[in-house]
């Protein structure tokens, strides 16, 4: 068989792997169990390409660019416009067109340079491998780019580790999988090194497979397939993340079938009162036609997607690292952030202060037992164990493994929280050193061992234990404790079955500082509306000690006993009033954030670890840190380059502001629309003639739409940026009722002045030019009115990119009824005496705009 399958099938060269022995696998492979040289790893990368699945690619130009023709809005505008030019109205099928055209290049020059943008933040977050290479060292283990893996690779497969690839693994030591993103199995799986027969690959023990991860135990696995091949390349336009529909897209398609909706009933309404009065059913349907055009929010695409990369662009320079750029609102959204304390609310920089034995006194003995255990495990190795390490006490280090070599490993996990290994000293003498949680110890051990004493433990001597430790807890300790036996010499593999009768020797414990910025943050945070919920696996008393060090107030905590108890309805009902939850478990982590979200919070999760990876993807956005293990980085919306909250509220800001400036767009294209509309409406029924010509609304409308292209540079009220900002379709709805009507009252003002002052009732063309101009003026104007709540130009001001755009655009309105363009637009010199009064109609109509929208806020109080 071909080493990447290209001769067969991917799923025959799997189950082939599977079948076979190791050492003719590696054969057949052209590889061996020392790996793949550094020339030879390169010559088959060139082969083979990198190791990623198609969809990652993005599909080019073409690609960006089909997608932002091919969209329902422009789908319909283009059908508008085939429409008008079969009627032989090509002029307006041609503005039409330039509509489509405007806001298609727009949308692809604006995403195309935000996702060159946001490629090159993610290429700031790499995930490795470990992959073995001849001669590499101490550890023949080198971190290589996932990308740059090739078959015949060997790699090493720890907890917390992303499967890089399809391999077949040759050596595992309770080794457990998760690998639901491919099977939908809740449960992980233990994965063996033997030759395993199997009818589907995915039903094979010694098969790991790109997309799974490591939650427990050690392996060592050759690489088979990668890229596209592989069974999650296969299935990943199912599981793809760019496929999935968030509560943003949900929000920006409810948006856009209400003003389609709208306009489903505006328009044939239109159609059917122009055609009844005027008589003139072509033209009729011409001017429907326009009034759809005008009430289709199509530059909504391009909004919202500048505004998400400026966004991104903007937190990329505090550090923080978009990964979906659509995460960004729900940034903003935010307005509960939970998060582990390690790290967050403490520096991350764990001391080992002390080493006692169950008497409270130091112990050596304690001290060199958990040093062995630190150095000789084989999983992920954390602060703890690199605390444990480096500590000397101002000596010099000997090196653990001097006297002693390893024979086992029984690894950590979730359920049994300590982690054992066998090591044998140069005298023949074997020992198994078990270190972990001091309740968990407490349960397997039977004697304790100090100062050369030793004995069986009774009840004082745990009750004395336990006091001690929580003693050591409440001044800010982790405390791990350290228990081992004898082992035989004629036993080789050990289970956890075989951690029970240990002899306790004492406690380690660490200090991890609280950070000086934790409390500054977290007030921030509060100030922002942003309550922080604390979710972490150790001890409450620690806990409770570190909150109280950077002023967290603990109102209420929780026990991840008293978690596993609740049911669903339960959790639901005392979640949101519990500050901190103390001693989870992963899968409480992920309840207690989907609690949350079902109360109507959105929810960030904050985490790193291994057990953080459910909670991530249970929240509304999952925030990780860029040295955070695989799983972690690739569960989570947004990566920070620095742990520390006060980022995280940098963020939260930049959140607000992208959704401020979309909104400005929805609440201005919703009000303004149905104003115009109401408007034709009623001049329909008593004007003899089409209050505007089609070509007329189509002009309009492009003019309106290219002034609100600098909206995403807008500046934002710190008041908007104080809360957190929900989507509130019923709230627009709402505003465009009630403010829309208000933009009417100056276009009969308008229609008056038309009429009566300047003669217009046998003048179509000069009631239709006045009209246009004014409703080009308000629609532009209105922008300005409804960006703030404040008093607009005096106590808020637009950016300078948004106030240039405004004078451009009202400029081209006012010169074009006076320039060699008019006659084909249908306009006319407008007189001189029409400006001042017009000044007056948008004077009064920014003050009534302004006083409906303030008492709009008041009585509603929508976003």
């Amino acid at each position: 068989m071909d080493f990447n399958g290209r001769k067969e099938s991917s799923r025959a060269t799997l189950l082939k792997a599977s079948a076979g022995e190791v050492e003719t696998l590696l054969l057949v492979l052209s590889s061996s169990r020392e790996g793949l040289p550094d020339a030879e790893a390169a010559r088959r990368l060139k082969i083979f390409g990198p190791n990623q699945v198609a969809q990652e690619t993005g599909g080019g130009i073409l690609h960006e660019l089909g997608r932002h023709v091919f969209n329902p809005l422009n789908g319909l505008m283009l059908t508008l416009a085939a429409a008008t030019w079969a009627l032989s109205d090509q002029r307006a099928a041609m503005v039409i067109a330039a509509i489509v055209a405007l806001s298609v290049l727009l949308a692809f020059v604006q995403e195309h340079r935000s996702n060159a943008a946001a490629a090159r933040l993610r290429a700031m977050v790499r995930t490795n491998a470990s992959a073995r290479r001849p001669g590499a060292g101490d550890d023949p283990f080198v971190e290589t780019s996932l990308e740059a893996l090739v078959p015949g690779d060997i790699v090493r497969l720890t907890a917390g580790d992303m499967i890089p690839a399809d391999v077949r693994l040759i050596e595992t030591k309770d080794l457990f999988v998760n690998q639901s993103t491919l099977t939908g199995e809740s449960m992980p799986v233990e994965k063996f090194a033997h030759p395993f027969a199997a009818g589907e690959p995915l039903e094979a023990a010694n098969l790991a497979f790109m997309g799974a991860n490591v939650v427990s135990g050690y392996g060592e696995a050759v690489v088979i397939i990668t890229g596209g091949r592989t069974q999650f390349g296969a299935i990943a336009g199912k599981i793809s993340e760019a496929d999935q529909s968030t509560a943003f897209d949900e929000s920006v398609r409810k948006f856009t079938w209400l003003m389609i909706s709208f306009m489903a009933v505006m328009a044939p309404l239109v159609f059917l009162i122009n055609g009844y009065f005027k008589g003139d059913w072509l033209s009729a349907f011409l001017f429907a036609i326009s009034v759809a055009v005008g009430l289709t929010p199509e530059m909504l695409p391009m909004i919202v997607t500048v505004n998400l990369a400026k966004g991104a662009i903007a937190i990329s320079r505090e550090k923080v690292i978009v990964k979906r750029l659509d995460a960004i609102q729900n940034f903003g959204a935010m307005d509960v952030l939970c998060t582990d304390k390690t790290g967050t609310l403490t520096q991350d920089r764990i001391i080992l202060k002390r080493h006692l034995d169950i008497f409270g006194e130091d112990s050596d003995r304690v001290l060199e037992f958990a040093r062995l255990n630190s150095h000789f495990q084989s999983g992920l190795r954390n602060l703890l164990d690199v605390a444990v390490l480096q500590h000397d006490e101002g000596g010099e280090r000997p090196m653990p493994g001097r006297r002693y070599k390893k024979i086992d490993e029984i690894p950590f996990d979730f359920e049994r929280r300590r982690l054992s290994v066998v090591v044998e000293r140069d005298d023949g003498a074997r020992f198994l050193i078990c270190k972990g949680a001091v309740e968990e110890i407490f349960g397997v051990a039977t004697r304790y061992e100090a100062a050369g004493a030793s004995g069986a433990l009774d009840p004082s001597h745990l009750d004395a234990a336990k006091h001690q430790t929580a003693a050591l807890n409440a001044d800010g300790f982790r405390v791990i404790a350290v228990a081992y036996k004898l082992a035989s010499p004629e036993q080789n593999v050990f289970a956890p079955s075989d951690e029970k009768d240990l002899t306790l020797l004492g406690y380690i414990a660490f200090l991890d500082p609280p950070k000086d910025s934790a409390a500054q943050a977290i007030a921030d945070l509060r100030k922002a509306g942003v309550s922080v919920k604390i979710l972490t696996g150790d001890n409450d008393i620690v806990t409770r000690k570190v909150c109280r060090d950077v002023g967290l107030e603990v109102e209420r905590l929780a026990l991840g006993a008293e978690i596993e108890t609740m049911d669903e309805a339960a959790l639901a009902s005392c979640v949101s009033d519990i500050t901190v939850f103390a001693k989870l478990s992963p899968p409480q982590k992920a309840r207690v954030v989907a609690a949350l979200r079902k109360n109507g919070h959105v929810v960030g999760y904050l985490g790193d670890g291994i057990n953080d990876g459910p909670a991530l993807k249970a929240g509304d956005v999952g925030i990780s840190v860029d040295t955070a293990v695989d799983i972690a980085r690739e569960s989570a919306d947004i990566i920070l380059l620095e742990k520390d909250l006060s980022v995280l509220n940098e963020g939260v800001v930049e959140g607000r502001k992208v959704f401020a400036n979309i909104l400005k767009y929805v609440l201005m294209g919703a009000s303004s629309n149905f104003g115009n509309m109401f408007s034709v409406l009623g001049a329909s029924v008593f004007l003899p003639f089409l209050p505007m010509t089609p070509i007329q609304i189509l002009t309009n409308s492009l003019l309106y739409d290219f002034s609100q292209t600098a909206i995403p540079t807008d500046n934002v009220d710190e008041e908007f940026l104080s809360q957190p900002r929900k989507w509130d379709i019923q709230g627009i709805a709402k505003f465009m009722l009630f403010l829309g009507p208000v933009s009417s009252i100056f276009d009969y003002a308008t229609f008056i002045l038309m009429l009566f002052v300047f003669g217009a009732w046998n003048k179509p063309e000069l009631f239709q030019t006045g009209w246009f101009v004014e409703s080009l003026f308000t629609q532009t104007l209105i922008i300005h009115i409804i960006r703030t709540r404040k008093v607009p130009f005096l106590e808020s001001r637009a950016s300078n990119a948004l106030l240039m755009m405004t004078f451009v655009v009202c400029s081209i309105g006012a010169f074009l009824p006076y320039s060699s363009l008019a006659p084909i637009f249908g306009f006319t010199p407008l007189p001189w005496s029409y400006w001042p009064a017009i000044g007056i109609f948008l004077f009064g109509y920014a003050i009534l705009a302004h006083l409906a929208k303030t008492a709009f806020f008041r009585w509603f109080g929508s976003d």
